[in-house]
C-alpha cells in the first residue's frame, strides 16, 4: 500500500470541508477556495466543483505554503469541534429523549451548488435544516435528487421566457452515495404497477445534520422510469404521483434502511404525505396490529406544515390513477381495501368520484397541522373547514409557526461583520437574547457605511451580470460597454424578484408605466430598479408578465435605470437582497402564505414596501417600513389593482424617495437610518429561522415525540392506540342516537345558569363532553366551558343533566350547548370531528 503523503492529507482535509455545506453559511473557508481558484469561486461558489477541477499541482503548491496549510487545518479543527459540541438543544433540553426528526420536502434550497429547488418551499426547507444544525436539533432532511432540477431561464430577443434543462451531474455536486456495510451502493426497491424499480440513495452533509436524497436514474430501471426524478414539478399528474411515492414511501424506507426510526415526521407540504402511510406500515409489521391502530399510533408523531393559501394549490390525483398505483399497496401491505385508503384523501369518503387530495391525507395522518404565518393560519382554517363540518372556523385544528430565514446564509460579509461586532459570533445559535438592544446601540455612521458598501457591491454585480447577458445574446460591443457602467452606487435602489405568477402581481409596479418612468428618471432624486424572476414553463400568464417587464426595461428613456436579470437563482438572490435599499412585494392578499424574500433584507439594513399579507401582516409598523393595502381581502374587486398601484406610487413619490434623499449637514439620511436601525433590531431576530426552528422544537417536535411514545406504549397489555381506536369506533356506532332534551336558562345577578338534558343512549358519558359555547366577540376569543354532569336520577329514563354558568355581560341567547367527543389522549377535532349542537 502506498504511504500517505502530505498532499493526501491536505486533499482529504479539503474534501471533508467541501462535502459539508456548512461552507454555504460559515464563510471562514472562503479564503481557501478563493486561493485555489478565484475566478471559479466568484462565478459559482462551489467548493466541490473547484476541488474537482483545480490541478493537483496547484493544490500541492498551496499546501506547501505554511500560511495556507495552517489556515486549512485550523478551519478543519474548528469544523470538527463545532459538529461534535453541544448546541442550544442539548443545553436547553438536556433530558429530552428526542432522537430524530425526519423533515420531508419535495425541494431543498441549500446552495446554488445543489440546484434541487424552485423557490419558497425549498427556501424554507433549506433554511430550517441549516438552523437545526446551528441549534443542534436532531433533524434530518429527506428529498429527491432531480437529474435536471428546476428549469433554467433565458429571455428571447423579443422578451419571452425560454426554459432550459441542463443536467445535474452527481459527480459535480457536493453529495455522496449511501453505502451498505459491504460497500455496495444502497438501492431501495419501490413497487409500481407491474414492476419493481430501484431508487438510488445519496447523502449531503449539512453541518451537524444530513439531507438524504433519492433518485430513479438507476441503469437497472427502464429509460421511462429513470426519468421519474428528472424535473422538479415537471411532467403530468402520473409523473408527480410517482415522484411523491418515491419521496414519501421511498424516503421512509431509506431512513429505516440506514437504521433511523424517527419519532417525529415533519411533512413540509402535502407532497410527502405518503411517508405517513409507510410509517404506519412499518409499525404494523413490527407490532402485529392492523392499519387503523398503526395509523392512530404513528400519526401522533407526524406534523403537517401547509404552505398553500388556496385549495386549488394542493396536489390532487384522480381515483383511477390512485387505484392503479395503490390497490396492491393498500390490500397487500396495509390490509385495507383501496377505497379505505382513498377515503383518507377525500372530503367525502363515500364519494368515489372525488379526487384524492394529498393535503387531506396529510391532515388525517398527522397529530398536528400548522400554517406558516398568523394570517395564513386563519386562511388555512377556512381551507380545511370542509374536513370538520359544523365546527366553527376558529376551532379548525390548524396552528402556525411564522417562517423565518437563516440569517447567516443571507447576510452580506459587511452585515455579518457589523452584527458580529455588535452582538458576538454565536448570535444565531442560541435564544437571541439581547440582539435588539445591541443593534439599537450601533452608530448611524456604521449603519450608513453598511448600506453604502452593500449597494456598491450590488451595482458591481449587476453590471457584470447584465454585460454577460448581453454578450450571450450577441449584443454589439457598445451596448455591452454601456451595461458595464449601468446604475449609480449613490442612487436609491429598489429590488423586485420572485416567481412570476398572477397572484403575486409582479405587474402592479408597472400599472402606470409612464408614472413609473418619471419616478425612475427624476433629475434630482433618481431611482433605479432591479428585477428578476421566473414563471413556470406552463404558466403563459406569468410569462406574459415577464414579457411586459422585458419590454419596459428596453425603453430608451429607462434602460439606464432598470434592468431585468434572467435565470433568477439562489446566488443572484443573495447579492440582490444584500444590496437593495427597498424590497418591493405586491401579492394579492391573502395569497402570500408567508413570504420570505422580504425577511432576507432585514439583517442587511434593507427596508420593505409590501402588501399587508403573509409575514408583513405581523411585522409592519410605520416606523420600520411601508405598507400597501388596508389589511383586508377584496375578492375580485376590479378596481383593486388600480387603487393599490396608486398607493404604491404615492409611497415612492411622497415617502420613500424624499426620505432617502433628505440629508443632514454631514450628508446623512437621519430618518432613513433610524428606520433601518429599528427594522434590523426588531425584525431580524423575530423573522429568523433560528426562532422558527426553536418554535417548531418546543411547540411541535417535543410534544409529538412524547405523544408518539404514549400512543405506541403498551399499558396493562393494551396499547393506547388500540384503546383510542375502540373509543372512536364506539363513537361512530352510537353517535346517531345522541340528542338533546330540554335546555333551560335562568339569569341571576351577573351570571346565567344553564341546565341541559342530554340523551347519550348506550354511549359512555366519559366518551364526550357537553360544552356551553358562544362565538367570539370583538377581540375576545370564543367562550367555551365544559358543563358539569349531575348524578342521574334512578328514574331518569336515560337522560343526563348538565349544568354550567356564563357571565351575564352577554345575553343568554349568545350561548349554545353542544356535545363533542372526549378522550384524554385524543386531539379533538383532528382525530374525531363529531359535533352536535342544540338547535
Amino acid at each position: 500500500m502506498r504511504e500517505r503523503t502530505e498532499f493526501d492529507e491536505g486533499f482529504d482535509a479539503l474534501r471533508e470541508l467541501a462535502f459539508d455545506l456548512r461552507w454555504s453559511w460559515n464563510h471562514s473557508q472562503d479564503v481557501l477556495w478563493r486561493q485555489l481558484d478565484a475566478e471559479m469561486w466568484d462565478l459559482n461558489r462551489n467548493p466541490w466543483a473547484i476541488l474537482r477541477t483545480v490541478s493537483h499541482d496547484r493544490i500541492r503548491e498551496l499546501l506547501a505554503e505554511q500560511e495556507f496549510s495552517k489556515t486549512l487545518y485550523d478551519i478543519l479543527a474548528e469544523h470538527r469541534e463545532t459538529r461534535l459540541s453541544p448546541a442550544w438543544f442539548q443545553r436547553a433540553h438536556p433530558t429530552e429523549p428526542l432522537r430524530t426528526v425526519a423533515y420531508f420536502s419535495a425541494e431543498f434550497m441549500l446552495d446554488e451548488a445543489l440546484p434541487i429547488y424552485s423557490g419558497g418551499l425549498g427556501n424554507v426547507a433549506g433554511d430550517q435544516l441549516k438552523a437545526a444544525s446551528d441549534l443542534g436539533v436532531p433533524v434530518v432532511g429527506v428529498g429527491l435528487l432531480y437529474a435536471q432540477g428546476y428549469f433554467r431561464q433565458t429571455i428571447s430577443p423579443d422578451g419571452w421566457q425560454e426554459a432550459l434543462y441542463p443536467v445535474n451531474e452527481p459527480e459535480q455536486l457536493p453529495l455522496r452515495p449511501l453505502r451498505e456495510p459491504s460497500g455496495e451502493w444502497l438501492r431501495l426497491e419501490i413497487e409500481f404497477p407491474g414492476c419493481t424499480l430501484l431508487a438510488r440513495t445519496w447523502e449531503v452533509q449539512v453541518g451537524r445534520t444530513k439531507l438524504y436524497l433519492l433518485d430513479m436514474n438507476d441503469p437497472a430501471n427502464s429509460p421511462a422510469h429513470r426519468c421519474i426524478t428528472s424535473e422538479l414539478y415537471g411532467g403530468g399528474p402520473e409523473t408527480r404521483l410517482k415522484q411523491e411515492i418515491v419521496l414519501g414511501i421511498g424516503g421512509w424506507r431509506l431512513l429505516r434502511a440506514i437504521g433511523l426510526d424517527p419519532q417525529v415526521c415533519h411533512l413540509n407540504e402535502g407532497h410527502a404525505a405518503f411517508a405517513a402511510l409507510e410509517r404506519a406500515r412499518y409499525f404494523m409489521q413490527e407490532n402485529g396490529v392492523p392499519f387503523s391502530e398503526a395509523l392512530m399510533a404513528t400519526r401522533a408523531g407526524n406534523l403537517f406544515t401547509t404552505h398553500t393559501a388556496v385549495t386549488a394549490g394542493f396536489d390532487r390525483f384522480s381515483p383511477e390513477l390512485m387505484t392503479k398505483f395503490f390497490k396492491s399497496y393498500a390490500e397487500d401491505h396495509l390490509g385495507i381495501p383501496v377505497d379505505g385508503l382513498l377515503a383518507l384523501g377525500r372530503r367525502d369518503a363515500s364519494d368515489k368520484a372525488e379526487p384524492f387530495n394529498m393535503a387531506y391525507l396529510a391532515v388525517r395522518a398527522s397529530g398536528a397541522v400548522n400554517a406558516v404565518s398568523a394570517l395564513h393560519e386563519h386562511v388555512s382554517k377556512k381551507i380545511f373547514q370542509p374536513l370538520f363540518p359544523d365546527w366553527p372556523a376558529v376551532e379548525v385544528p390548524v396552528g402556525h409557526v411564522t417562517n423565518g430565514v437563516h440569517v447567516p446564509t443571507w447576510d452580506s460579509a459587511a452585515a455579518d461583520a457589523l452584527w458580529t461586532e455588535a452582538t458576538g459570533k454565536g448570535r444565531w445559535c442560541g435564544d437571541q437574547t439581547g440582539l435588539a438592544t445591541a443593534i439599537r446601540a450601533v452608530s448611524a455612521d456604521k449603519l450608513w457605511d453598511l448600506r453604502t458598501e452593500s449597494r456598491r457591491d450590488l451595482i458591481e454585480k449587476v453590471r457584470a451580470c447584465h454585460a454577460r447577458q448581453l454578450a450571450e445574446d450577441g449584443a454589439c460591443e457598445s451596448d455591452i460597454e454601456e451595461a458595464r457602467s449601468i446604475f449609480d452606487a449613490s442612487i436609491l435602489t429598489l429590488g423586485f424578484a420572485r416567481r412570476f405568477a398572477t397572484y403575486k402581481r409582479p405587474n402592479l409596479l408597472l400599472h402606470d408605466p409612464e408614472r413609473l418612468a418619471r419616478i425612475l428618471t427624476n433629475d434630482k432624486r433618481p431611482v433605479q430598479l432591479i428585477l428578476a424572476g421566473k414563471a413556470h414553463p406552463q404558466d403563459t400568464q406569468g410569462q406574459a408578465l415577464i414579457k411586459l417587464w422585458s419590454d419596459f426595461a428596453r425603453r430608451a428613456d429607462v434602460r439606464s435605470s432598470v434592468v431585468f436579470l434572467r435565470d433568477y437563482n439562489m446566488l443572484q438572490a443573495q447579492w440582490l437582497i444584500q444590496g437593495v435599499d427597498v424590497w418591493v412585494n405586491t401579492p394579492l392578499r391573502p395569497w402570500e402564505a408567508s413570504g420570505t424574500s422580504g425577511m432576507k433584507v432585514l439583517a442587511n439594513g434593507g427596508l420593505n414596501l409590501s402588501e399587508i399579507d403573509g409575514w408583513w401582516a405581523e411585522a409592519f409598523s410605520p416606523d420600520i417600513g411601508w405598507a400597501i393595502g388596508d389589511g383586508a381581502e377584496h375578492g375580485s374587486d376590479p378596481n383593486l389593482d388600480e387603487r393599490e398601484a396608486d398607493e404604491l406610487y404615492e409611497h415612492l413619490e411622497k415617502d420613500i424617495v424624499p426620505e432617502f434623499y433628505e440629508r443632514d449637514e454631514q450628508g446623512m439620511p437621519v430618518r432613513w437610518i433610524a428606520r433601518i436601525r429599528e427594522s434590523m433590531a426588531r425584525l431580524t431576530p423575530q423573522f429568523s429561522a433560528n426562532r422558527a426552528v426553536r418554535d417548531y422544537t418546543e411547540m411541535f417536535y417535543l410534544p409529538a415525540a412524547e405523544s408518539y411514545a404514549a400512543r405506541s406504549a403498551k399499558t396493562a397489555g393494551t396499547a393506547t392506540a388500540h384503546t383510542l381506536c375502540r373509543w372512536r369506533a364506539e363513537l361512530s356506532r352510537k353517535w346517531p342516537h345522541v340528542h338533546f332534551g330540554d335546555v333551560r336558562s335562568i339569569s341571576s345577578g351577573d351570571e346565567h345558569l344553564f341546565s341541559v338534558e342530554v340523551y347519550l343512549g348506550d354511549l359512555a358519558p366519559d366518551a364526550v363532553h357537553v360544552e356551553l359555547y358562544a362565538d367570539a366577540v370583538a377581540s375576545e376569543p370564543p367562550f367555551k366551558m365544559v358543563m358539569a354532569r349531575q348524578q342521574p336520577l334512578s328514574q331518569s329514563g336515560g337522560v343526563s343533566l348538565y349544568l354550567a354558568s356564563a357571565p351575564a355581560s352577554r345575553p343568554a341567547s349568545d350561548f349554545t350547548p353542544r356535545i363533542v367527543p372526549f378522550h384524554s389522549f385524543a386531539r379533538i377535532p383532528l382525530e374525531a370531528g363529531n359535533i352536535l349542537w342544540q338547535r
